[in-house]
């Protein structure tokens, strides 16, 4: 699976709570975000059903 790269946009106050919320886990802000999202589309997953990649 490749690595791709996202850049985003974020308040800074924002991005100060997030890596002290990281921190608190023992993460880098990369990790906490990716965790983050894995959890979202977990959550949906569980209500709508998974995720066909590739079928529109």
């Amino acid at each position: 699976m490749a690595i791709k790269s996202l850049s985003i946009r974020i308040d800074e106050k924002m991005l100060d709570k997030l890596h002290v919320v990281a921190d608190y886990e023992g993460r880098s802000a990369n990790s906490e975000i990716l965790i983050l999202i894995r959890d979202a589309i977990e959550a949906y997953e569980s209500k709508h059903g998974e995720i066909e990649i590739g079928k529109k």
